[in-house]
């Protein structure tokens, strides 16, 4: 009875863990095939980024601790109360995931803001909007955080590996936001323009300002070791350290199975990079299109792991950057902070997942075809 009842526990938990974490259980499949063709050897070690999970993990780790105070909700509180025409809230709404998935990611800045835009239109009874706001949040989320470096994990990654000058980095990747910050204010204000008022339950407030500050300056270091003025082993080091003594809990917080998709990816990457046949099949297609190819293998394994996959087989970063960047675009699974909005809309009363996603398909699409277009005029 209790082996039963314990196999079906056990069986039940790594069900709920698949699902949870499907890209990392694909990504170790992959990785587990591949040591069958390339067997573990000394080689290994040089498939890992090193610096890029150390970043990572500090970039996530300093992010959870602004979560922390709150003060996310508390710009967005003081940004959005009082009495203004509702196309004025619904590009608030949008431009808020877009500017701050710059800096905090484009997952976290949905974590954010979709749950924020959930409530703002349940407070003022316009859940009919819900769908097609946050998929303008999602689209936001996606398109702004490819403009920095920490914007999202494979702008770090391509930073890192290529040792992209800031510079260049920059002109490729500015233009196409401009592009895409326009086109996504016309979306947002193609609603109504009635006047609503807006007011909160409970106003929020900065729950722990030396927990705040401490924040403030970790997330200033970490920019600086990404530019590559502090080494990222100091970092580390301080990040880890600070934790210890001011803030536990936040281990807790880092997406640890992020960090293990992109080790598994990483073997992947590096074994298939050994085997002669697949090494000539994805340079060749690299070879005559590269930011298509990153695009639609976005389209498919998403596009952290294209662009840590198809990295080992081409020197052209512009290309890689562009198409795994608006690549993100797409299918719901392009990128995987898309997912995490998709969830949190159906969590949400009265949700119509097929009108959801066909909505999603259809700006998706649109976004993809302008975003394509813009990046072949300014390439």
């Amino acid at each position: 009875m209790w082996t039963k009842m314990g196999k079906s526990r056990v069986c039940s938990e790594l069900g709920r863990f698949a699902k949870r974490e499907a890209v990392l259980c694909i990504a170790f499949f992959c990785a587990v095939v591949s040591m069958l063709f390339v067997p573990p050897d000394r080689a290994y070690l040089g498939y890992l980024d090193i610096r890029v999970l150390a970043l990572l993990f500090c970039l996530m780790m300093v992010v959870a601790g602004l979560e922390e105070t709150g003060l996310f909700q508390v710009l967005a509180q003081r940004l959005l109360v009082g009495r203004k025409r509702f196309r004025i809230l619904s590009l608030a709404l949008v431009l808020l995931p877009f500017f701050s998935s710059m800096l905090i990611t484009n997952d976290v800045a949905l974590l954010t803001f979709v749950p924020f835009a959930i409530l703002m239109l349940e407070l003022i009874g316009r859940q009919e909007r819900l769908a097609y706001l946050v998929v303008l949040q999602t689209v936001a989320a996606n398109l702004g955080s490819m403009a920095t470096p920490v914007g999202n994990p494979q702008n770090l990654f391509l930073c890192s590996k290529f040792e992209i000058p800031m510079g260049d980095f920059f002109a490729v990747m500015l233009p196409l936001t401009a592009v895409s910050l326009l086109g996504l204010c016309a979306a947002a204000l193609c609603v109504s323009g009635e006047a609503i008022e807006v007011q909160f339950c409970q106003a929020r407030s900065i729950e722990n300002k030396g927990l705040l500050w401490l924040m403030l300056v970790l997330f200033g270091l970490s920019l600086l070791s990404v530019f590559r003025v502090l080494p990222y082993g100091v970092l580390f080091a301080v990040v880890v350290l600070s934790a210890l003594f001011c803030t536990r809990p936040l281990f807790l917080r880092v997406d640890y199975g992020l960090l293990a998709t992109f080790v598994c990816f990483f073997l992947f990457s590096g074994n298939l990079g050994r085997i002669p046949a697949v090494r000539e099949l994805l340079t060749g297609l690299l070879g005559s299109n590269t930011a298509m190819t990153a695009g639609l293998a976005s389209q498919v394994i998403s596009n952290v792991p294209a662009a840590v996959l198809l990295s080992g087989f081409t020197e052209d970063w512009r290309g890689l950057l562009v198409g795994t960047d608006v690549g993100g675009l797409g299918t719901p699974i392009a990128s995987l902070a898309s997912l995490i909005s998709l969830k949190l809309y159906l969590r949400s009363h009265g949700s119509r997942p097929g009108s959801y996603l066909g909505l999603f398909l259809v700006v998706n699409g649109v976004g993809i075809l302008l975003m394509g277009v813009a990046a072949w005029l300014f390439r």
